[in-house]
């Protein structure tokens, strides 16, 4: 019973829940969390780095303890203080363990080290492929929302009877142009063209002579030269001819 009423419960507080999620939001929030993610991660590898640091420093320094103590056991052996060289010695004995000991020690740490680079750098990979993949979605999304909108304008545009009046206030715009430039049309067909083009030759005639005769009272009467140039060159081409006709007249008496 206690099962069948959690399980009632949850599926009431499901569905409001599930009402309000919004899975933009919670993707932007998903990306958030996944980098907030690395700053602790960066935290624990480096603790997991000065661990490792701190026992290789300890075994170098007991290396070096080795060192010194060995130095200082041949010297008393040389000095012939056995005494000496036997506290050394098991100073000695004890610095080797601890070299084993932290050997051992570094060994495990440099492991948890790498296991922890690993580690890492499979939570980078996933993380930014779901990353990538979030921001897709999100950009899917959006370009959905533009369509979902464009298709709700062109539903409108049919729904309010946008299409039928467009093409109905088109028709009456053309139908209009159309009346216009009849009747244009009609008004020029009903007006004599041909009477208004021989005036407007004949203003133009008589300007034309207005103009010469102002020419020839300032003493610029180009026509009148022109034509005193034409008798000129007849006359002199008429002399040219007869000249001509006597030349070859001697020639044929001479022949």
């Amino acid at each position: 019973m206690w099962k069948r009423f959690v399980r009632a419960i949850k599926s009431m507080f499901g569905g409001v829940v599930s009402s309000l999620e919004d899975p933009k939001l919670i993707l932007e929030q998903n990306i958030r969390e996944m980098n907030d993610q690395v700053p602790k991660m960066n935290e624990n590898i480096a603790t997991v780095k000065a661990n490792l640091v701190m026992l290789r420093k300890e075994r170098q320094k007991y290396e070096k303890l080795e060192q010194d103590l060995i130095s200082k056991i041949k010297a008393a052996i040389n000095a012939n203080r056995d005494d000496i060289a036997e506290t050394y010695a098991l100073q000695l004995e004890k610095a080797r363990e601890n070299i084993i000991q932290t050997t051992e020690q570094e060994k495990f740490a440099d492991q948890a080290y790498e296991k922890a680079m690993q580690v890492k750098r499979a939570f980078m990979r996933e993380k930014d492929r779901k990353i990538r993949e979030a921001r897709e979605a999100l950009q899917a999304s959006e370009r959905a929302q533009w369509q979902s909108k464009i298709a709700d304008a062109l539903e409108k545009f049919e729904v309010a009877g946008i299409d039928s009046t467009h093409s109905e206030m088109l028709n009456k715009l053309n139908e209009q142009t159309a009346r216009n430039e009849a009747r244009v049309e009609i008004a020029l067909d009903s007006i004599d063209t041909k009477t208004l083009e021989i005036e407007i030759d004949a203003e133009k005639l008589r300007a034309s002579e207005l103009v010469n005769a102002f020419k020839r009272d300032m003493g610029k009467d180009d026509t009148h030269r022109t034509e005193s140039k034409k008798v000129d060159i007849s006359e002199d081409t008429a002399a040219d001819g007869d000249t001509g006709s006597k030349t070859i007249g001697r020639q044929k008496s001479k022949s």
